[in-house]
Parts: structure tokens; C-alpha cells; sequence
């Protein structure tokens, strides 16, 4: 896990899945000396996933990003790790691998099992998914026992991984995946001053809202 940064701001990018262009176009409208973190699944789903992935390294490597772990990219490791079984979770169902191909993938297994689970700051964190509301570690795929179950123990937790038409606050949760690989839009949001930042992700839907894009109704914490 991360230490906290000692940068002014932060922006806490939603799920880019392969949309470079919204990726770059992003991360141009952001302020130069503010750190990124990318919330995870920077691969899969979309046109031009190494590109996307050449970028999020470049923007780590220069000391300006963090790049969370997704399910996507932890599946993918999985599956090169394991083999290349059949179906939706290993590699014959992988977009990356199609697109980068056998070699390239190896070549990228090293730094996608490097990445973080959490990155932790002054007041507020960002992983993928969320925490698992029984042992409190972050896990890659939950989404409801979480959203119910979280105290504030961690202050403002935000997450990728569901894709919503606007990013949402539940509770102390922020959710920054608005659905840019569905023709949503790429957003940055900052803990520090609650600003969100946005450019449209891919335009392939006819201006049709993609049905997993939803409004959530979640009920309240457990008490």
C-alpha cells in the first residue's frame, strides 16, 4: 500500500478501459503539479488499450500517477499466470490479450502485478471496488455489502468499477466510474476540493445511454 502524497491535489481518475484519447485528453485539463491516481481497469473493453496502458506507465514513471490494480488487470495476470483457459476470465475472453498478443502481455505481467490495491491520502482513499466489510482489505470486485456496510473508518473512500451517468456520492463512498467505455464520459475528481473534471469517452452508442450506465439506490449503512 502507498504512503500518503505530499503533492497540493490530487485527481482520482474513473475506469479509462482502453479510451487513450479521453485518457489523454484528461489528463491535459488537470494542473501539471496535481497527482493522479488511476482508479483501475485501465485495460480491456476498449479500441486502444496499449495505448492507454503506455500512457498510465508514462504518467507513473514520471512520478506523477498512481495506477491502482482492477479486476481486469488482476485477471489478466491470473490467466498469463495460470494459462490460457477458455471462457470470460482467462485469456481467450481477454480483450488486452487480443489486442497486444502473447509477447506483449508477458512483457506487461511484470508492472500489472506491481500495482497497488489502495492508495491512501490525507482524509480519504481510492481503491478499485472497495473493502471487503469483513476483514477491512480491499477487494477488486465488490460492490453492495460494501457500499451498506462502510463506517467511514478509512474517511472518503473512492471507487471505480460500476459505472454510473455522473459520478456519485453514497454516504462517505465517492463513485468515479462513469462509464467512458460505454460512451459515457472519463472523470477526475479531487478530494481535496470535491471539483469533478470530465471529457467524453467513446461515441459509439448513438447518444443511447448504455443500460449498465444507472442511477443507484442504495439503502442506508447498517448501523
Amino acid at each position: 500500500m502507498t504512503p500518503p502524497s505530499q503533492s497540493p491535489r490530487h485527481w482520482v481518475i474513473g475506469d479509462v478501459h482502453g479510451c487513450s484519447r479521453s485518457l489523454r485528453d484528461l489528463v491535459a485539463l488537470l494542473p501539471p503539479r496535481d497527482r493522479l491516481v488511476l482508479c483501475g481497469d485501465v485495460i480491456n473493453r476498449g479500441p486502444r488499450i496499449l495505448e492507454a496502458m503506455e500512457l498510465a506507465w508514462e504518467l507513473v514513471t514520471s512520478g506523477r500517477a498512481v495506477w491502482l490494480s482492477g479486476n481486469h488487470e488482476a485477471d489478466l495476470v491470473a490467466a498469463l499466470r495460470w494459462g490460457p483457459w477458455q471462457g470470460p476470465s482467462g485469456l481467450a475472453g481477454c480483450d488486452t490479450y487480443r489486442q497486444l498478443g502473447q509477447h506483449l502481455c508477458r512483457r506487461w505481467w511484470p508492472r500489472l502485478e506491481s500495482l497497488p490495491l489502495v492508495h491512501w491520502g490525507d482524509g480519504w482513499a481510492a481503491t478499485h471496488a472497495g473493502f471487503d466489510p469483513l476483514s477491512w482489505q480491499p477487494h477488486l470486485r465488490i460492490r453492495l455489502p460494501f457500499w451498506q456496510a462502510y463506517d467511514g473508518r478509512f474517511g472518503t473512500v473512492i471507487v471505480g468499477h460500476t459505472p454510473v451517468p455522473e459520478v456519485q456520492r453514497l454516504h462517505s463512498i465517492v463513485m468515479v466510474d462513469t462509464g467512458a467505455c460505454y460512451g459515457g464520459m472519463l472523470s477526475a475528481y479531487c478530494p481535496e476540493t470535491g471539483e469533478v473534471r470530465q471529457v467524453q469517452g467513446l461515441q459509439h452508442h448513438g447518444g443511447v445511454t448504455h443500460p449498465r450506465l444507472k442511477s443507484l439506490a442504495v439503502s442506508a449503512p447498517k448501523a
